[in-house]
C-alpha cells in the first residue's frame, strides 16, 4: 500500500495524512519501539524508557499525530508538551540522539509511505531530536 497526498508536507494535515493518520502513526511507533527493544544498537535509548513501554508508545503516537498536523491527541490526554522539557531528566547527548534518529529512520523506512514523505519525515524528526540534545547537553 502506498500512501499519497496532493498537499505539500508540513501544510495543514498533509503530513498526518501521508503517514496514514493515527493508524499509520501507531504502526510506525510500534515498529520503532519493537526495533528499539530487539536491536542491541539501541540498548541505551531503550533503557531510558520505563520497563512497561505502553505509555511511552501512546505518548509518542499522540505527539506525532499533532506534530504532523493531525489532532492534538497528546494535549487531550496528557496536557501541553515541550519536547526538550519533558526529556530534561535524561542524559541525552549526541550518541543518544543519533541512536533515536537511526532507530526511527529505519522504522520510517519500513512503512508504506511514499519515498518523498519518508525523506521529509526523517529530516523533520531531526529538529525535535536536536532540541532535546541541545537542552540536555546545554549547547
Amino acid at each position: 500500500m502506498s500512501l499519497q497526498t496532493n498537499q505539500q508536507y508540513g501544510t495543514g494535515d498533509a503530513s498526518f495524512q501521508a503517514a496514514g493518520g493515527e493508524t499509520g502513526i501507531r504502526k510506525l511507533v510500534n515498529e520503532f519501539f519493537d526495533r528499539m527493544g530487539s536491536d542491541p544498537r539501541f540498548v541505551t535509548i531503550h533503557g531510558m524508557h520505563p520497563e512497561d513501554k505502553e505509555i511511552s508508545r501512546d505518548k509518542l503516537a499522540r505527539f506525532l499525530c499533532g506534530w504532523l498536523g493531525g489532532p492534538k491527541l497528546y494535549n487531550e490526554k496528557y496536557g501541553a508538551i515541550g519536547i526538550p522539557r519533558v526529556h530534561a531528566h535524561l542524559d541525552i547527548a549526541t550518541p543518544e540522539r543519533d541512536q533515536w534518529l537511526t532507530c526511527m529512520g529505519e522504522s520510517v523506512n519500513e512503512q508504506p509511505f511514499v519515498a518523498e514523505f519518508k525523506v521529509y519525515l526523517t529530516e523533520q524528526l531531526f529538529v525535535p531530536a536536536e532540541a532535546v540534545r541541545r537542552r540536555c547537553e546545554g549547547s
